[in-house]
């Protein structure tokens, strides 16, 4: 039986990943965290988020409901340690104290919290758990797993030029521009765990 491509489930899945993601909102963020890399480890550090994020998003879309069942961890649960996360990253931009370790090229501010749960966060997990589930055959996996790769491909392409946004900024704008993402950043945590604990109170 052929393989057939399934443009509206692409452009769904595609449109609805992007959105959680949000690439644009993510810059300040990402220039805030790379603020002391040279060009150099901040390409590199875009590559990375962008590769740990599929490879995370990718591997729950799989076996995502076998893994939180095996763990006995519920969805609230993920949102709720991923906000608490997000919002100590949070606090540490907003003081001017985020002291990340950027000797190894990026690679811990890549993994976290720019791979995980920046970009592969519970929102993004759950909606391509769920889009994968609702596929019965080959070729609606693969259309999810395309998607998935645009909208990464896209995430990679905003960060990997996020360089031109920092030359217009210059250093004072940066700072700003960090400090303004601290707030955004503890804004989207602390929706993160009122969403966790809603569900939790939905669930019981």
């Amino acid at each position: 039986m052929p393989v057939v491509f399934n443009l509206d489930l692409f452009l769904t899945t595609a449109v609805t990943l992007f959105v959680i993601v949000d690439p644009p909102g993510l810059l300040p963020v990402f220039l805030g965290l790379t603020r002391s890399m040279d060009v150099h480890d901040r390409r590199r550090a875009a590559r990375r988020a962008a590769a740990v994020a599929f490879g995370v998003i990718a591997v729950f879309a799989i076996f995502g409901r076998q893994i939180l069942d095996y763990l006995q961890v519920s969805v609230p649960a993920m949102s709720v340690s991923g906000g608490l996360l997000l919002l100590l990253v949070a606090l540490e931009l907003l003081t001017g104290r985020f002291e990340e370790p950027t000797s190894t090229a990026g690679v811990n501010v890549a993994i976290v919290p720019l791979g995980t749960p920046l970009l592969a966060g519970p929102g993004a997990i759950v909606a391509t758990m769920l889009a994968v589930e609702r596929q019965p055959d080959l070729a609606g996996y693969l259309t999810v797993f395309a998607a998935l790769i645009v909208v990464m491909l896209l995430v990679w392409l905003a960060l990997r030029y996020s360089d031109v946004l920092r030359t217009l900024l210059r250093e004072s704008g940066t700072v700003l521009a960090s400090r303004i993402a601290g707030l955004l950043l503890s804004a989207i945590a602390v929706q993160m765990v009122a969403d966790g604990v809603f569900g939790f109170i939905a669930a019981n």
